[in-house]
């Protein structure tokens, strides 16, 4: 029975899946909670997006894709940005029109190259297929996002919240902004070859989601954001080996059900809380 249960553990494949796992919880996870403040999901969404074509001229051109991944995601970060500002279209309308027309560029050149990288895993990761170079990548990146965001959280929170107080308290806000952007461009390459694209968006919402519902201090909620991810992210990896799945989908699954459990527990919180007073 033992054996059976560790048998995971036993496969070099399995035990870089849960390292790298590890590693991509703690950045995605604080950045969730500040997403989920501003109210910037989508964005996660559309930079999660965008990186492709940044990542297929990568290829055709020989340099790094973690750098075309990055350049693409800070474009269209950018880019919707100035157009927000600079029109009379709504942010989350100028996002789904960047976001998809960068993504629909990537589709159309992908297709045109001819390459052996899969774009399934791309789109879905490959987090089984991961090498010492993705685990350097993604732990290097993890650290100094992880770094940033707990030395200046309540920089962030207070711009997150309300911009217009952390401006006439004398934050730099446009750094703190475009700083944001950066971070999440940067998140996201790092998740590329653990959940890939897609499914990436999942891991920079859900986890500061569940938190929110659950606890009502910005401190707290980074805290359990990132102990929610961890237990979400092995126990996908774990039980995508018996179930054999993807860890990646048995992930989102389960941070899914996470997030229905704390909106039930949420609801049923704030009923009791009315009949009591209705009682009294």
């Amino acid at each position: 029975m033992i054996d059976t249960l560790l048998m995971p553990l036993q496969f070099p494949f399995m035990q870089k899946a849960f390292l790298i796992a590890a590693m991509v919880a703690v950045p995605t996870a604080l950045l969730s909670c500040f997403l989920v403040l501003k109210g910037w999901a989508l964005m996660g969404d559309a930079v999660s997006h965008a990186v492709l074509p940044g990542i297929v001229l990568a290829y055709i051109t020989g340099f790094p894709l973690i750098l075309g991944a990055f350049g693409a995601g800070m474009l269209t970060a950018l880019a919707t940005g100035y157009l927000s500002n600079n029109s009379r279209v709504k942010q989350d309308t100028v996002m789904g029109v960047v976001f998809s027309g960068m993504f629909g560029l990537g589709i159309v050149i992908y297709t045109s190259i001819t390459t052996d990288v899969h774009l399934d895993h791309i789109l879905f990761g490959n987090m089984l297929g991961v090498g010492a170079g993705d685990l350097w990548t993604a732990g290097l990146i993890a650290l100094a996002v992880s770094v940033a965001l707990l030395l200046k959280w309540k920089d962030l929170m207070l711009h997150a919240f309300d911009p217009a107080q952390a401006q006439a308290s004398g934050l730099p806000v446009a750094v703190l902004h475009y700083g944001l952007l950066t971070i999440l461009s940067l998140t996201i390459v790092a998740t590329l070859s653990a959940t890939g694209l897609i499914l990436a968006v999942g891991l920079l919402i859900a986890p500061g989601a569940i938190a929110f519902l659950l606890v009502r201090s910005f401190g707290l909620m980074l805290a359990v954001a990132v102990l929610v991810c961890l237990i979400a992210m092995l126990s996908g990896v774990y039980l995508s080996f018996f179930l054999d799945s993807a860890p990646a989908p048995t992930i989102i699954l389960i941070l899914t059900a996470f997030f229905v459990a704390a909106f039930i527990r949420r609801i049923w919180q704030v009923r009791t809380k009315s009949a009591g007073t209705a009682g009294g």
